[in-house]
């Protein structure tokens, strides 16, 4: 008999391990899942018969509610599934939010707060859901403009500060407009900038294996090129891991190194698989759930990376999607994760097994990352830009 899941609490999570649940299975933790699922109303109260089946009603509600948050509509309950659907449940005012230095508090409340206070004026950076740093020094912030001790923690007094100043606009993007001016502000020079290069998978788990190849070694190898020539415009380059990296490296460990050197940017490497052979083609990936919920400038890199490949290759055009993956989230910066063709598929695969096919989509990606900083009036068309023409243009110094 299959061991039974341990469902963690959201005081564990992200950390911790999750036995994935998946349809037609039969555990007690499918009771938990099930309880969650109504709680966020993608799921009737009544009990089914068997309450420890996952049963294709409990599968559908999975699978729309993983729709709905930008994850992988697979209908499998795994760590980040459970995880975003244990933060869904908190509404705000619900429970008291206060500074954690060691894990930051997440939830669906603590995004409402970010949005209220964006809404005021007050600079939460990016509305991710996560009561970090920033969001702390914002409610510190609000709390000293409306006389109440500036501790970081928002219970009752602040709760009733925020209901009593109501604003007098609501919608936009306001933290959206301030990365833009950032990003005006560091200039269009791509030397000086820092970039970290995630070369997905590695160490225990070697990803996709298909057609002779392997997604972890691509990954590196894509990497590298990479690397190279983002190093030889003057650019600050950092790898969340090596090519002989040993154990699992998750998502959250990448995130961490992407924080700890504060780079611009994060830029991970991938490539896709399925079932059929059929499938294949390229797709880019940024933070983002909804339009209040997302990464502005995650968005138009994706976007820059994925129209630059399209046009220097012959890979389908899958197009940009938001996500709300753990390395898009926890990063405090724009990360962008690209899917570089399905390894299933022939044809992709003998393209990504060429090194002169690698060449050209790591100029591509290093072109996107340079148009990102380069003014509207400046920016070439998609698939003219070159490294020669970056470094002829005086963009390197």
């Amino acid at each position: 008999m299959a061991r039974a899941p341990t469902l963690p609490t959201a005081e564990d999570m992200p950390d911790a391990e999750l036995t994935p649940i998946r349809p037609g299975e039969h555990h007690p933790a499918v009771r938990e899942v099930r309880r969650k699922l109504r709680s966020v109303g993608v799921l009737p109260t009544d009990e089914p018969t068997d309450p420890d089946w996952y049963d294709p009603q409990t599968e559908q509600a999975v699978r729309h509610f993983q729709q709905e948050r930008g994850l992988v509509a697979n209908g499998v309950v795994d760590a980040t599934t459970y995880r975003v659907l244990d933060e869904a449940r908190w509404r705000l005012g619900d429970r008291l939010l206060y500074p954690q230095p060691t894990r930051a508090m997440t939830g669906d409340d603590v995004g409402q707060l970010q949005r209220r206070l964006a809404e005021l004026g007050f600079d939460v950076g990016r509305i991710d859901g996560v009561y970090g740093a920033r969001t702390v020094a914002a409610v510190r912030e609000l709390q000293r403009n409306v006389g109440l001790p500036p501790d970081g923690t928002c219970g009752p007094a602040t709760f009733k500060a925020l209901a009593r100043l109501a604003p007098l606009v609501t919608g936009g993007q306001p933290d959206a407009l301030r990365a833009r001016e950032l990003l005006r502000q560091a200039g269009p020079q791509l030397s000086g900038k820092r970039v970290v290069i995630d070369p997905g998978h590695g160490g225990d788990d070697p990803g996709v294996r298909a057609n002779g190849l392997v997604e972890a070694e691509l990954t590196a190898d894509l990497a590298a090129r990479i690397e190279g020539r983002l190093a030889a415009t003057g650019v600050q380059v950092w790898l969340t891991r090596g090519p002989s990296v040993t154990g699992t490296v998750t998502d959250a460990d990448r995130a961490r190194v992407a924080n700890t050197t504060a780079a611009d940017v994060v830029l991970s490497l991938h490539t896709d698989g399925s079932r059929s052979a059929t499938p294949h083609g390229v797709a880019t990936y940024y933070y983002g759930r909804d339009e209040a919920t997302s990464s502005a400038l995650g968005e138009q890199l994706a976007s820059l990376v994925q129209r630059e490949i399209v046009a220097r290759t012959d890979l389908l055009d899958c197009r940009c999607h938001p996500k709300t993956w753990e390395l898009l989230r926890s990063t405090r910066m724009p990360a962008v994760r690209v899917d570089i063709g399905y390894l299933t598929n022939r044809q992709d695969a003998a393209r990504l097994a060429d090194p002169a096919f690698r060449d050209t989509l790591a100029e591509a990606v290093v072109v996107a990352l340079q148009r990102l900083y380069l003014p509207v009036d400046a920016d070439p068309q998609t698939g003219s830009l070159s490294l020669a023409d970056i470094r002829g243009a005086g963009l390197v110094r």
